[in-house]
């Protein structure tokens, strides 16, 4: 019900909104981690119930990027 950072980073952008509802595999967010893109996908089908970064936010390893519903 979470999507967490795999490593620390930069978002890049964020392809979802709060409320949204989302299925399995669909691509959330981009971060930037050692000089690559990783694009985050959605671990399960739902909705986002909070999204807790923004376009440019550093964030640390295992942080919560946004929560599922």
């Amino acid at each position: 019900d979470r999507v967490k950072a795999p490593m620390p980073g930069r978002i890049v952008a964020v392809k979802v909104q709060p409320e949204q509802t989302i299925t399995q595999g669909d691509e959330l967010l981009i971060m930037e981690a050692m000089k690559m893109e990783l694009s985050l996908k959605a671990p399960m089908s739902g909705q986002v119930a909070e999204l807790r970064v923004q376009v440019g936010d550093f964030v640390d390893a295992d942080a919560v990027l946004l929560l599922l519903k």
